[in-house]
């Protein structure tokens, strides 16, 4: 290939041969998601300016500029539909058995998250992902669990894991069997978040949602 776009840092492991080094020794162009370059907190603005970045490198940023524009539009139908509701509380569970691995404060899913008219109860994790404690899980009484979608686990296989443990019987999510569900290529910073705004949204919040697209 001329130009290698890299999601993850890990797309250019050094250690596999794959390092970024080794694709500029081969005339090989490269680009790491902005979301993988920086720290801190992931607005929507950085998604856009990322699509800004790679229109100009392909030389299609009419395209480009074309797509933040609708995506803006579509961001701010989302807000007209929750506009006045309460935030209700959302934990992300990714994976894990002896502690939970979730979305954190950093990165553009946390964003997703308040924009779909949720509040991420671990957005203090300073980090895109990491790991909680069962322990805060209970703790944090979240109203509503997503699921990220991937991988050979399935998401009843992950329902089942949740609504079976005993020591999250008392999670207000799991008694009102509140889930949703995302994939988690919704859930990175790309093309796919603006869409993924407004499908959380009709979970979190599915009647107001319904009634504001009801003709």
């Amino acid at each position: 290939p001329d130009f290698v776009y890299g999601g993850y840092a890990s797309a250019f492991t050094a250690g596999d041969g794959r390092g970024r080094e080794a694709f500029k020794k081969s005339g090989i162009e490269t680009r790491l998601n902005t979301e993988s370059c920086t720290k801190g907190d992931q607005p929507m603005d950085t998604l856009y300016e990322e699509i800004r970045e790679v229109g100009r490198t392909f030389g299609i940023s009419d395209r480009a500029e074309a797509w933040i524009k609708q995506a803006k539009a579509d961001n701010a139908a989302t807000a007209k539909k929750l506009a006045d509701l309460k935030p209700v509380s959302v934990f992300v569970y990714d994976s894990g058995d002896k502690t939970a691995f979730t979305a954190g404060g950093e990165g553009i899913g946390n964003e997703l998250i308040e924009r779909a008219g949720g509040t991420n109860v671990f957005a203090d994790l300073d980090k895109a992902f990491g790991d909680a404690s069962w322990e805060n899980v209970v703790d944090r009484k979240p109203d509503v669990i997503v699921i990220y979608d991937y991988g050979a686990t399935t998401v009843e296989q992950k329902k089942k894991r949740l609504l079976d443990d005993p020591a999250l019987a008392d999670v207000p999510a799991i008694k009102n069997k509140r889930f949703a569900v995302m994939p988690l290529s919704d859930a990175v910073l790309g093309v796919r978040v603006p869409a993924a705004v407004d499908k959380l949204a009709a979970q979190l919040h599915p009647e107001a949602v319904k009634a504001a697209t009801t003709p």
